[in-house]
Formats: C-alpha cells, structure tokens, sequence
C-alpha cells in the first residue's frame, strides 16, 4: 500500500510539472507577439523555448513508459503546436535537391565582426573568394569598418561587385546589379543602424533592407567578469546576474524600438522587398515577429537541417533573409567560415 502511495504520489507531482511546462511553452510561442515593454516576464519565455520543447519531450517518454496514454496527450498537443517554431530552426528539406539545380539571384548576409580588425586585407579577401564560389550577386554585410583597413578592401570587391552602397559606421550593401537609390536609418542612442538599397536586374527593382540591431550585451559583461576574474579580482555572482539580466532588457528594449523604425520603411516602400541581417534576436521573439511581418522567412521555405548562425557558445539562429511573398526561394542554407562569430547565410530567390 504504502508503494502505491508513492506511485501515485510520485504520478500527481510529474503532471503538475507537466501542466507548468505545458502553459509556460503555449506562453512562449505567443511571447513575441507582445512588446516586451512591460511584459518582460512573457517576452522572455521565448528564448527558453527550445529548453521547454526538450521537457516536453521528456516528460513524453514518461507517460509512454508509464502507459499512461491520457496523460501523454498533454505533451503531444503541446509538441503539435510547437511544430511551426520548430520550423524556424530545423527543416528536412524535402525536395531541395531538386531546387538547388534552379538558377536565382543569390543574396547574402554576414556580420563580419570588423574582419576581426585584420588590417593586411586577408580575411577580407578570403570572404570576396568565398562569395565568388557561391556565385553571391548581393551581399550585405554588418560591422563593416574603414579603421580594419576593409576601405582598402573595397576597392578590391569592385571587381566582382562594382555597385556599392555605404550606411552609418557599419554597414555596406555590394551588388553586381546596379544601384538605383539608397538610405541610411539611423538608430538614435546607440551605434547600430539598418539602411537600404533599390537594385535594378534588368529594368526590373526591388529594395534590400541591410539591418543591424542592437547587441544583447551578454557576450560584453561575460568578457568583463573574465578579464576581472584573471586580475584576480573578487567576482560577487549576484551582481554579474544582475549586470547580464540589465544589459539583455537593456538591449531588448533598443532592439524593439529599432524593429518598429524599420517595420515602418519597409511598409512605406513601393518595391518587393528582400530584408536581412544580424538581428541580435531569436526567431518568434517580438522583434523577429515586427521585422517579419507578411514576409517569408526564406529559411523555413527551402532551408534544411539545424539552423544556427552565431559561433559562440550559444548556438543560436540571430541572422535572417526575409522575402516579400512575390518571389520564390529556391535555397537557404550558411557556410561555416570562421573569420567571425557568425556564419554568412545565404538565400537563393527566383525573381
């Protein structure tokens, strides 16, 4: 008897912790769709997402191996609707091979870290060679500065791009089709900024929005606590928690703001438009969510397997090219060059 007491015990605590997880995953997949403004709490139950789907998973096998088919229906029902967020990270991709053999107009995206302030034009030269062999036609790339000797290095791009269009600080769009117009969008109050450009392919137009959002400013208060931690400086854990938690809010509430200026140009522009980026964020967050908008995430169109574009410890998708629905992408996918902490990613469209 007393066994079966904690049977039944042990079964009751395992379907609270489900009906948490449950409730807490249905929250997060609808967390972006609120500003995190004043919803902190339900805005970031988006970025723990992929950790409750994991539990979901688990708990799954729990009630299988317990043949406790009613039970087991909660986490399936909750897994089912979690399938549309799982596209936005990992696709089988059937039928791409298929597609890979169409021709397109190749775009790309990379945050280029500065060439990692290489100033002898290697680095620089080694991505030109790498967007050569994806036979790249656009290529807007993030953190792009003179002081790494890149000034130099544009002149050597003309080759193979000979239109360039030059934003705030960071920020370059390089193309082998003609340049028609241009624009900067600043972000007040911070170094980041997003610009487009009108491209013509034959008479016929349309608008790259080139984006960079603001940073989440872990990585920085991480380098911090290291540099601190080897001149043996006392490291109070707390307040390396609380200086994480307010430099994440901090830029969260920046990148909002931003998501929201360039939402509104993108609507305000008369030409299909192609926007990507390192938009410092994770997918069906709000500000992936406002910068989608009636767009298509090209990789759940034609992408395959895991997507992550971010080389740190955290393995996370934070770089996009999204797609007015009037053209067709026909690939998606990254190459893993290592002169930055993120992956160029690359999207095939047929126009």
């Amino acid at each position: 008897m007393g066994k079966l007491a904690v049977y039944k015990y042990m079964a009751m605590m395992f379907l609270v912790v489900q009906i948490i997880v449950s409730i807490f995953t249905i929250a997060g997949l609808y967390g972006g769709d609120v500003n995190p403004i004043g919803n902190a709490a339900r805005a970031l139950l988006v970025y723990i997402l992929p950790i409750l789907i994991i539990a979901n998973m688990l708990l799954l096998v729990y009630w299988l191996v317990r043949r406790r088919w009613l039970f087991s229906l909660i986490p399936i029902v909750t897994l089912a609707c979690c399938i549309p967020y799982s596209g936005t990270i990992f696709q089988f991709g059937f039928g791409n091979d298929k597609n890979s053999q169409q021709s397109g107009l190749t775009i790309a995206s990379y945050n280029v870290a500065m060439f990692n302030r290489e100033t002898s034009g290697f680095i620089a030269q080694d991505i030109l060679a790498e967007m050569r062999r994806q036979n790249v036609d656009v290529l807007c790339m993030q953190e792009y500065n003179e002081i790494s000797g890149d000034k130099k290095n544009s002149d050597s791009y003309k080759e193979y791009f000979p239109y360039m269009a030059v934003g705030r600080n960071d920020m370059v769009i390089y193309s082998r089709y003609p340049i028609m117009n241009q624009k900067t969008i600043s972000f007040e109050e911070t170094n980041n900024s997003a610009m487009w450009a009108d491209i013509d392919i034959k008479g016929n137009e349309f608008r790259v929005f080139n984006v960079h959002m603001q940073t989440t400013g872990i990585n920085r208060t991480l380098h911090q606590v290291n540099k601190f931690s080897k001149q043996n400086q006392e490291i109070d854990n707390n307040r390396v928690l609380k200086a994480i938690y307010g430099n994440y809010m901090l830029g969260m509430m920046f990148r909002v703001g931003q998501a929201i200026t360039v939402a509104n140009e993108r609507h305000n522009s008369k030409l299909p438009v192609i926007l990507c980026g390192d938009f410092n964020d994770v997918p069906y967050s709000y500000v992936y969510n406002t910068l989608l908008g009636d767009l298509v995430d090209g990789f759940k169109e034609c992408g395959k397997g895991w997507m992550y574009t971010f080389r740190g410890k955290k393995a996370v998708r934070i770089d996009y090219i999204f797609h007015d629905k009037q053209f067709k992408g026909i690939d998606y996918y990254k190459t893993e060059i290592t002169y930055s902490d993120h992956y160029p990613v690359f999207m095939r469209i047929a126009l």
